[in-house]
C-alpha cells in the first residue's frame, strides 16, 4: 500500500462509527492519546454576541449551521509517546495565522511549549471534520478562532486532567498534589516529574472529565501575548508548500484558456500547431476551454498560444458595464424588493419630514487577485482521484471532483496545502472542476493545471455589483427621523447556500444595512435579487463590503447636511457606553479629530471617520488623506480602534487590521472589473494595479482590552476602510464619492 492509500485508509478508520464513539474521550491509537474536540453549533454560539447571529452584522455566514449534521467531533488532539502534540483541524491557513492562534488556545490549557504543537490538516470530511458554525468544512466568515475558544481550551484542559490523573495513578497520589508544566506532570511534593509521552497509555484508558475549570484570564501565559508565527520560518525557507507547489512524478503541466465571454464555447483549436512547440504533449478541450500540456510550464503556454483558440461568444458578445449597471438601475426604481427590516414607517415619515436626503451609491465588481493564482493538480485513476490544491473548502472540491469521476466521495482525496491568498475566491470550485474535467481525459496521469495572471483576472467569481438607493428625513435639528435603504445586486447566498435565503432577502447582501447601529425611529431596508451575467462570490468582508461604504458614506452626509461634526453627530446617535461608541471616540482621540491637519506640499488635507460593528468585533477608522491640485489622492494615516474581544495573539490582530486597510485601500482607490463587448477589460497587475509600498500610509492599531468572547478578525479591516477614506475626501474638498473606486472623479474635467 502506497503512502497516499495508506493515509486515506488511516482516515475512513477514522470515521468508523466504532471508532468515533469512542473519540469523545481518550482513546490509545498506535500509541497515541486522541482526543475529538467538538466546535460549537450556532444554537450554543448564541452567547457570543450581544446581538443574536441571525441578526448581528457579519454573521451571515454563522446561520448556515443550520444544515450542519448533528454533534461531530470536527478537530482532534493527539499526544504521541514521543511527546509530541498535534492538533488536527479542519482549517486551512491563508495568511490569517490560524495556524498559530488556534494552537495557542491548546497549549494554554495543556501546558506545553506552543512550539511543540503540530498542526495536522485534516483530510475532506463533512461527516467527521464539520464546521458547525458554517455548516461545513470551511475556513471563512472570520470565524476560526471565535469558534474554537472555548472548545479547544476545554480539550486541553481534559487532556491536561486525564494526564494528571494518570500520572497520579502512576504515583499512588492525589491528583491535586500534581501540576502539569511544559508537557509534564509534576508531584510537587516530591519534584517527581512524568512526562505527557510517557502516560500516554494509561490516559488512554481513563474517561475525560466531564466538566473542567478553565484558566482566569489573569493567569494566561499565552493568550493575549504577541507570538511568533509558527508557519514564518517553512515560508522563509521555501518549505512551506502551496497548492501551486506541487511535483509529482510523470506530472504534465498545463495552462488553459477559457471562453473570454461568459457562456460562451469553444469553437476550434490549432492542435498541429500546439503539438508543434517543443515540450507541448497533449492538447485537451472541454466545451468551453481548451489546455495545452507541456513539459514545463513555458511550453504549455507557447503552445497554448499556438492553438490559437475562437469562440462561439453566444448571447453576452455585445454585453458592456454601462448595459448591467443600467439594467439594475432600472430594476432598482421599478420593481419592488424583499423586505430586511422594517421599523415604524419610514416611508410616511420621509414624505412628512422637515428635510429630505436622497443618493445613489454604487460598488463595482471588484477580482480577488489573488497573489497564488487558481491551480489545481489532479490525477484521475480507475477506483480513486487525487486533488491537490489549497482550498477554503476541501469538501466541496471533494463533492465536485466526486461527481465528475462517479467516485464516491471517499475515494476522493484531497491534499490540501497552505493557500497563497484566499480571500473567498477558494471558496469555490470551478477550477477544481475544469482541471477534473481535463484529467479524466489521460487516466492514471497526474496533470498540475494552472492559471496565468490573465486567465485569473478575467475568469474570477468577481465581488458583485451593487446599486443602492438611500433617502432619510432629517427633523430641525437636523437629527435622522426616518431611513430607507434599497440594495439591489446579486445574491451569492442563493447559489451557495440557498436554505438561508429567506423570503427574498440574502443575509450577506444586507450585512451591515440591515443592522445599522444608530437610533433611528423609522427604518426600512430591502433587497433585490439582480443577476448580471458575471459570475460572482464572496469577497474579503462580504456583505459589509459595500455596505459599510454605503451606510458610513450616507450619515457623513446627513450629519453636513445639518451642519454638524461627523464624530458628535454619530455619538449622538450611539449608546453612551456602547462597545461601538467607545471604538469611536477612542479612533478619534488617538486621530486628533478636531486638531487642524499640517499642510502637505500645498495639498488639500481632510480627516474621515467610519465605524461598524462585524463578525463580532467593533471597528472604527479614522482616515487621514491629501488631495493635489489634479485630483489624485494620497493617505497618510489611518487609525483604527478594535474591540474584538479577548485578543489571542496581538501581533495577528494588528497584522490583519493593516493588511485589511491595505486591502480596502487598493480597492477603494483604484480597483475595478469592467466589460465591454462581453469581455473583462482588466488582465494583469498594469490594469488591475495593487498598492505600491510607497503608498501605504502609516497604519496606527489601537486594541482595547476586554474580556470578551473573541470576534472576528480577518475581514472588519477591509469593509471599515473606503468610508473613512471617502468621507476624508470630502472634508478636505467638498466632493462626496458615492461611487468606487474613486479613480479620476476628482480629476478636472471629470
Amino acid at each position: 500500500m502506497d503512502k497516499q492509500e495508506n493515509g486515506l485508509a488511516e482516515h475512513q478508520g477514522l470515521q468508523s462509527p466504532a471508532r468515533r464513539k469512542w473519540l469523545g474521550a481518550g482513546a490509545a491509537l498506535g500509541g497515541s492519546l486522541l482526543i475529538g474536540v467538538h466546535l460549537p453549533t450556532r444554537a450554543e454560539d448564541r452567547a457570543r454576541n450581544e446581538r443574536p447571529p441571525e441578526t448581528a452584522v457579519g454573521h451571515a455566514a454563522t446561520t448556515m449551521s443550520n444544515q450542519a449534521p448533528g454533534l461531530a467531533h470536527n478537530a482532534f488532539i493527539r499526544i504521541d509517546r514521543d511527546n509530541t502534540v498535534t492538533l488536527i483541524i479542519h482549517k486551512v491557513e491563508m495568511g490569517q495565522g490560524t495556524f498559530t492562534s488556534m494552537p495557542m488556545l491548546l497549549a494554554e490549557e495543556l501546558e506545553v511549549d506552543l512550539a511543540k504543537v503540530k498542526l495536522e490538516q485534516a483530510p475532506a470530511d463533512n461527516n467527521l471534520y464539520s464546521d458547525p458554525l458554517l455548516g461545513g468544512q470551511v475556513t471563512g466568515g472570520s470565524t476560526s478562532v471565535r469558534g474554537a475558544w472555548e472548545p479547544l481550551r476545554q480539550a486541553g484542559a481534559k487532556a491536561r486532567t486525564v494526564l494528571i490523573a494518570a500520572a497520579a495513578q502512576r504515583w499512588k497520589v492525589d491528583p491535586a498534589s500534581c501540576m502539569a508544566r511544559d508537557g509534564a506532570v509534576i508531584h510537587q511534593a516530591s519534584g517527581r516529574k512524568l512526562s505527557y509521552g510517557e502516560l500516554v497509555d494509561v490516559a488512554s484508558q481513563l474517561p475525560l472529565p466531564e466538566q473542567v475549570a478553565l484558566k482566569p484570564a489573569s493567569q494566561f501565559r499565552l493568550i493575549g501575548k504577541p507570538m511568533k508565527r509558527l508557519d514564518s520560518a517553512a515560508k522563509v525557507d521555501g518549505s512551506a508548500q502551496f497548492g501551486i507547489d506541487v511535483r509529482l512524478p510523470g506530472m504534465l503541466i498545463a495552462t488553459v484558456a477559457a471562453c473570454p465571454v461568459p457562456g460562451g464555447r469553444l469553437k476550434s483549436v490549432d492542435e498541429a500547431k500546439a503539438m508543434a512547440v517543443p515540450g507541448v504533449k497533449r492538447v485537451l478541450k472541454i466545451e468551453g476551454a481548451v489546455a495545452v500540456l507541456g513539459e514545463h510550464m513555458w511550453a504549455a503556454k507557447q503552445g497554448l498560444a499556438a492553438a490559437a483558440p475562437t469562440w462561439d461568444e453566444g448571447t453576452n458578445a455585445n454585453l458592456t458595464t454601462a448595459m448591467i449597471v443600467d439594467d439594475m438601475a432600472a430594476a432598482s426604481k421599478s420593481k419592488p424588493g424583499a423586505v430586511a427590516r422594517n421599523d415604524g414607517n419610514a416611508q410616511q415619515a420621509i414624505a412628512g419630514g422637515k428635510r429630505k436626503i436622497e443618493a445613489v451609491y454604487e460598488a463595482p465588481f471588484l477580482a480577488h487577485a489573488t497573489m497564488e493564482p487558481m491551480n489545481c493538480t489532479v490525477k484521475v485513476s480507475k477506483d480513486r482521484c487525487d486533488l491537490w490544491l489549497g482550498t477554503q473548502v476541501p469538501t466541496i472540491a471533494q463533492g465536485a471532483a466526486a461527481k465528475l469521476t462517479g467516485l464516491p466521495d471517499e475515494r476522493v482525496q484531497v491534499h490540501n496545502h497552505y493557500i497563497g491568498g484566499g480571500f473567498g475566491r477558494r471558496l469555490e470550485a470551478d477550477a477544481v472542476i475544469q482541471a477534473v474535467q481535463f484529467a479524466k481525459q489521460m487516466p492514471d496521469v497526474p496533470i498540475k493545471i494552472v492559471w496565468t495572471r490573465e486567465e485569473d483576472v478575467q475568469h474570477d467569481m468577481y465581488r458583485p455589483y451593487y446599486y443602492d438607493r438611500l433617502a432619510a428625513a432629517l427633523d430641525e435639528k437636523g437629527m435622522p427621523v426616518a431611513w430607507s435603504h434599497k440594495i439591489t445586486g446579486s445574491s451569492i447566498m442563493a447559489r451557495f447556500a440557498p436554505p438561508l435565503v429567506k423570503n427574498g432577502v440574502d443575509p450577506d447582501a444586507v450585512e451591515g444595512a440591515k443592522d445599522v447601529p444608530y437610533r433611528i425611529e423609522n427604518v426600512h431596508v430591502e433587497y433585490l435579487r439582480h443577476e448580471p451575467p458575471l459570475p460572482t462570490a464572496f469577497w474579503r468582508g462580504v456583505g459589509p463590503t459595500h455596505n459599510i461604504f454605503v451606510v458610513e458614506s450616507f450619515i457623513d452626509e446627513l450629519a453636513a447636511a445639518a451642519g454638524q461634526d461627523p464624530v458628535a453627530y454619530r455619538r449622538s446617535l450611539l449608546d453612551d457606553g456602547s462597545r461601538i461608541s467607545r471604538v469611536m471616540q477612542l479612533a478619534a482621540e488617538k486621530a486628533g479629530w478636531g486638531k487642524p491637519l499640517a499642510k502637505v506640499d500645498g495639498r488639500r488635507m481632510g480627516r474621515g471617520i467610519s465605524t461598524q460593528f462585524a463578525f463580532g468585533s467593533y471597528l472604527a477608522q479614522v482616515a487621514e488623506v491629501s488631495v493635489g491640485a489634479d485630483g489624485d489622492v494620497r493617505v497618510h494615516r489611518v487609525v483604527c480602534a478594535i474591540d474584538c474581544g479577548q485578543v489571542v495573539n496581538p501581533d495577528t490582530v494588528v497584522a490583519q487590521i493593516e493588511s485589511g486597510v491595505n486591502f480596502g485601500i487598493t480597492a477603494a482607490l483604484w480597483n475595478e472589473i469592467t466589460v465591454d463587448k462581453g469581455r473583462v477589460q482588466q488582465s494583469n497587475f498594469n490594469d488591475y494595479r495593487m498598492m505600491r509600498i510607497n503608498e501605504a500610509p502609516r497604519i496606527e492599531v489601537h486594541i482595547v482590552k476586554s474580556n470578551d468572547k473573541p470576534g472576528g478578525i480577518g475581514e472588519p479591516g477591509t469593509s471599515a476602510t473606503a468610508p473613512a477614506l471617502t468621507n476624508a475626501i470630502f472634508a478636505a474638498t467638498g466632493q462626496r464619492i458615492r461611487k468606487l473606486p474613486v479613480g479620476e472623479q476628482l480629476k478636472k474635467g471629470a
